[in-house]
């Protein structure tokens, strides 16, 4: 960031929050370098990341445009004209216009989570929030995106031609839950319009269901009468993470008791792990028995019979 430039510094009234997977860093800093620095939205920056590993994401993106990019912290106030990066194994969260850093369950095998931070924005901004997504694959951020959109928000994608991995992106488009789409370069001009319109959407009471998984990836699940089944009915499933029964929230998207969250191709995606799993272990058992075999096989000395 140029330190010579101004920023807004208040409260704002306004938020961007911003999803990113594979091939994300790219897109992320194209997308930062073209923020307007008057822009009077707060950021948060959500990117798949390895739970254990150091990450320098703020300061890379400090360095490409002309607003500050800090490393998220819990409790810290919004602030427009600032980035706000998540952390890893933190899901970046929104309360009272503050950050929460949480070890809610994990949402597609992640945390932080696209979904997670989206939903947290839209219960919070409602029509004055925007998500974006770039970059990735799967299909994750598409409920974050139709739960902003259900609150009267605003969705924005990376065009899937200008995106290293399009499958985000291009997932969201099929879905039916985008309202605008430029490729990362432009969509930090893009965000400055639309920081300047006034609302296009009433603002829409949330649901109990978002509600209640705001609170599961808050963490907060405990301190309510919270029951795995309220989410939905068994679906039949097993969830990776635990091996507890997931319950179908809605049409491709999944809960267990515990709150580890699930949508269709990422759960796909989980089980074709487990699969490749059990059939290495598979071939080691296969491979031991052979060797243990043929090691008893040698030992058997003249006159002796395996009693099998």
């Amino acid at each position: 960031m140029d330190s010579q430039m101004s920023v807004p510094t208040g409260r704002p009234d306004r938020v961007v929050a911003v999803g990113a997977s594979a091939g994300g860093v790219e897109a992320l800093k194209a997308m930062a370098a073209g923020l307007p620095p008057d822009l009077p939205c707060a950021v948060l920056v959500a990117l798949h990341m390895p739970a254990r590993a150091a990450s320098a994401l703020a300061r890379i993106i400090d360095r490409c445009g002309p607003l500050s990019a800090v490393t998220a912290r819990d409790g810290d106030a919004l602030v427009s004209g600032r980035i706000h990066v998540a952390v890893p194994d933190r899901h970046l969260l929104v309360d009272d216009h503050r950050v929460v850093l949480s070890q809610g369950p994990t949402e597609n095998g992640h945390r932080p989570a696209i979904n997670a931070l989206f939903r947290s924005v839209a219960l919070e901004f409602g029509p004055n929030a925007v998500g974006v997504v770039l970059s990735g694959v799967l299909d994750d951020g598409v409920l974050g995106l139709a739960a902003i959109r259900a609150r009267g928000g605003l969705a924005v994608v990376q065009e899937p031609d200008d995106a290293l991995f399009p499958g985000m992106p291009m997932n969201a488009l099929q879905g039916g839950q985008v309202d605008h789409r430029a490729a990362a370069a432009d969509i930090g001009a893009l965000l400055g319009r639309l920081a300047d319109r006034p609302g296009e959407k009433a603002a829409v009471e949330p649901d109990v269901g978002m509600e209640l998984e705001n609170r599961i990836a808050m963490g907060r699940r405990f301190s309510t009468a919270f029951d795995g089944e309220a989410l939905g009915p068994p679906s039949g499933y097993s969830c990776p993470d635990c091996n507890g029964s997931l319950m179908e929230v809605q049409v491709g998207n999944y809960r267990c008791r515990v709150g580890h969250a699930w949508t269709a191709d990422a759960l796909m995606a989980a089980q074709d792990d487990e699969v490749e799993r059990a059939l290495w272990v598979a071939l080691r058992s296969l491979q031991e028995k052979v060797k243990l075999s043929r090691k008893l096989a040698s030992n058997v000395g003249p006159g002796r019979m395996f009693d099998r």
